[in-house]
């Protein structure tokens, strides 16, 4: 097999309509435009969702839903996941350096998920009631 021998499988490439190219040809004429109005006409047509001037379907649906712009700067972490750094501060430096945050994140909050083993000490990190007292219960401490 050469490259000047390849070519398309049968039936890859369909011949396109010629249209306006006579009444023989199927697509004579108005070349399956229909007759009069604004499709017809050659540069007619009219932005998406246009409905003749009726309120369009997008303007009649109530908005939904809502995307905080903070969410993407926040990053929750899991108790048990405090046992993985080895260093004795726990602060954002540490996480983003072992990737358990992403590095573009400016707040992590502990929340209670999991179990935390041994003693940690966190630094300038928020944490929630129930993680507050799992920490202290294993003999860790917190520093805002």
């Amino acid at each position: 097999m050469r490259l000047n021998e390849l070519s398309p499988g049968n039936g890859a490439k369909k011949v396109a309509k010629r249209k306006g190219r006579g009444h023989s040809a199927g697509q004579g004429k108005t070349s399956g435009r229909g007759v009069k109005g604004q499709k017809s006409r050659s540069g007619g047509f009219h932005k998406v969702g246009f409905e003749g001037g009726q309120m369009p379907l997008q303007r009649r649906l109530p908005k939904v839903g809502f995307r905080s712009r903070m969410a993407r700067l926040t990053a929750e972490l899991r108790l048990h996941e405090l046992d993985l750094p080895t260093a004795d501060v726990i602060d954002m430096d540490v996480l983003k350096a072992m990737n358990l945050v992403p590095a573009f994140v400016t707040k992590v909050k502990v929340i209670k998920s999991g179990e935390v083993t041994k003693a940690v000490k966190l630094k300038g990190l928020k944490v929630t009631k129930g993680a507050r007292v799992e920490i202290e219960k294993a003999g860790g401490s917190i520093e805002e």
